[in-house]
């Protein structure tokens, strides 16, 4: 084989700098990239449980133990321009040499295994945070890990294609995107059940979300995310809840009002030795109705003050709620529409940019905010 089939070697900075370049041009050309970013801070390239358990997966089996570490100096060093995870695909460009693009596809996870996971998961779950935070048993940890028979797939469910000149099945740019899939996973784990085509909300029982209102003391002691930090990290909406203040019980009630009015003056009289007191005590209660009673100038300024109509009475009527329900796809057409990336079209929305990706990965419509569900119908106007 000829020596020229190859290109000049290109040092890790010179492929850094074309990457910048080249993702600038591609971003004022319309394409919406998400790119890894660079991971060379990091000891390992995955660092949450379904990160590193992704990683820990691929490296398992034979056929990739020799091909996988081509691509960690790519995955490390910001080489990937894009990477993108949707339902049953993982499209990515790689800077190499040149600007490579590959397409990975995923089979989804077959029916059958998926109801054998949910029923070993059932009742042992509690919460969607748990899950995806890793914060599950050893037992759970078995079953969605399982080579065969967990939520990853086998090497013969993943099919790949990279327009690179390398003929090898698996090239080191296949291998970074590989790699870089279990560091998203760390911002976004519940991309691993995108991928798979399966919905994570299906392994939390309601007999468990039940058991966990009931346990009182007991899950009381636990400690527990913050709204916001839940709505930040995983895009899970989380309304406020209103409390109604207790109204004072009847007893309280009465006793406020033996405080508030003295003893009736009858009772006062019969308890006073002489007629000077009964007389005094009269004197009082007069003085104290006079300065109780509105004064000339006070009666005088009410006449005069003008009286409202029933219309400016009333209170003013609630504002309308939006009926806007767009499903996902349309959330979908709607940026890609506007040409916005997930992350400029979060910040138009005033959402996470997880809520965003949850959004578009549902099947039909998800749950929205009155305040998103504005903010999107504001955009489908323009």
């Amino acid at each position: 084989m000829s020596w020229g089939f190859y290109k000049p070697y290109v040092t890790v900075g010179q492929r850094k700098q074309q990457a910048l370049k080249k993702a600038k041009a591609l971003e004022k050309q319309g394409y919406q990239l998400e790119p890894l970013g660079e991971l060379k801070n990091r000891t390992k390239i995955a660092t949450s449980f379904w990160g590193r358990s992704w990683c820990r997966h691929l490296e398992s089996f034979s056929d990739y133990d020799n091909r996988l570490p081509r691509g960690r100096t790519y995955v490390r060093n910001g080489s990937i321009l894009h990477l993108g995870i949707t339902p049953g695909t993982i499209t990515a460009m790689v800077q190499g040499s040149e600007l490579y693009e590959l397409t990975i596809n995923i089979d989804p996870l077959p029916p059958k295994q998926w109801q054998a996971v949910k029923q070993a998961c059932q009742g042992k779950i509690a919460t969607l945070i748990e899950l995806l935070q890793g914060k599950i048993s050893d037992e759970i940890m078995t079953v969605v890990t399982d080579p065969t028979d967990g939520l990853f797939p086998k090497p013969k469910q993943i099919h790949f294609n990279c327009n690179c000149p390398d003929w090898a099945d698996m090239c080191k740019h296949i291998a970074a995107v590989l790699y870089g899939v279990g560091a998203r996973l760390d911002d976004s784990p519940e991309l691993l059940f995108t991928l798979r085509g399966v919905d994570q909300n299906e392994l939390i029982s309601l007999d468990t979300t039940q058991q966990t209102i009931t346990a009182g003391s007991r899950r009381s002691r636990r400690r527990t995310l913050s709204d916001d930090a839940v709505n930040n990290v995983f895009g899970i909406e989380v309304e406020a809840e209103e409390t109604a203040t207790p109204e004072p019980t009847p007893t309280v009630k009465k006793a406020a009002k033996k405080r508030a009015f003295p003893m009736a003056p009858a009772k006062r009289d019969k308890q006073a030795p002489d007629g000077a007191t009964k007389i005094a005590v009269k004197k009082a209660v007069k003085k104290r109705a006079l300065k109780k009673a509105p004064s000339v100038k006070a009666k005088k300024a009410a006449a005069q003050a003008p009286v409202l109509s029933a219309t400016a009475q009333t209170e003013t009527p609630p504002k309308r709620l939006s009926t806007f329900s767009p499903s996902a796809a349309d959330i979908r057409k709607l940026r890609a529409r506007l040409g916005l990336s997930r992350s400029a079209f979060a910040k138009a929305v005033g959402a996470p940019m997880p809520t965003i990706n949850n959004w578009e990965a549902k099947l039909g419509k998800p749950i929205l905010k009155p305040k998103y569900r504005e903010a999107l119908e504001r955009l489908s106007q323009k």
